[in-house]
């Protein structure tokens, strides 16, 4: 694809051209949920633009994403790994969402890493929560990922955020993994031009996928707070943009990656 492909405007394709796309990264089983996804993705994602940032000739990569709904955390990635012909793209999730009939099969086959940081709800299910909380942990397995050349992706509000007109702080996970091993961040905004006040998990969404970002010459020791600061703050303002969302600095809190 040319460096002018990359500024076109892509709409889901048509049915029958779906159903024929070629996966050659996945088995067949597979394939078939990640077309079964996108046909569902149809209704709701109206465009992408900039799908050439990740390709899979940029591995490894690490996609930071605006989260206002619970549909675009399986619409989006799933699109992502159609475009990319199967090769996926390992996004952090929830634990207490493989416990969904449904949901937690697409996680485990996507192979998503899974954050044990929240509570589940009925809270009775937390009794569960242990099963999921198996070494070495959702930053330290993000990097296993992206050192052997797999990219990743988090959303980095860290939960669902319905507000048409501002992101939350975010936590700073995208970018210590990003100053830890030197891996370019691709920052990714969704809109939703249709919505009236708070966004909908139906709202039909646009999708910017913005050009990668290069973190500052990574050292062998761990990040500081004020780098780590300074870096969530470059990714943010970049999300900020393309989802057409404010985001106040001034609102950092010190919680860890």
């Amino acid at each position: 694809m040319s460096p002018a492909a990359s500024e076109q405007v892509w709409q889901p394709p048509a049915l029958g051209e779906l159903l024929r796309w070629g996966l050659p990264a996945q088995n067949t089983l597979d394939a078939w949920v990640v077309r079964g996804l996108a046909l569902l993705a149809r209704q709701q994602v109206l465009t992408i633009s900039g799908l050439d940032h990740i390709r899979a000739v940029h591995d490894p990569f690490i996609v930071a994403i605006n989260h206002s709904t619970r549909t675009e955390s399986l619409l989006v990635p799933a699109l992502m790994v159609l475009y990319r012909g199967g090769r996926l793209v390992h996004f952090f999730a929830d634990w207490n969402f493989r416990l969904v009939p449904g949901i937690g099969l697409i996680y485990r086959r996507a192979q998503t890493i899974t954050v044990t940081r929240k509570s589940a709800k009925p809270a009775f299910l937390n009794v569960l929560k242990p099963l999921y909380m198996k070494p070495p942990g959702a930053l330290s397995s993000a990097r296993l990922y992206l050192e052997a050349g797999h990219s990743v992706g988090i959303f980095p509000e860290g939960t669902v955020n319905r507000d048409p007109q501002r992101l939350l702080p975010g936590h700073r996970g995208a970018a210590y993994l990003s100053l830890a091993t030197g891996t370019p961040v691709v920052p990714v905004g969704i809109r939703f031009p249709e919505a009236d006040g708070r966004i909908g998990d139906h709202a039909r969404m646009e999708v910017e996928i913005g050009a990668p970002l290069a973190p500052p010459q990574p050292n062998s020791r761990r990040p500081t707070r004020a780098e780590l600061t300074g870096w969530h703050a470059t990714l943010m303002g970049e999300i900020s943009r393309l989802a057409g969302k404010a985001w106040n600095p001034d609102t950092i809190t010190g919680d860890q990656p």
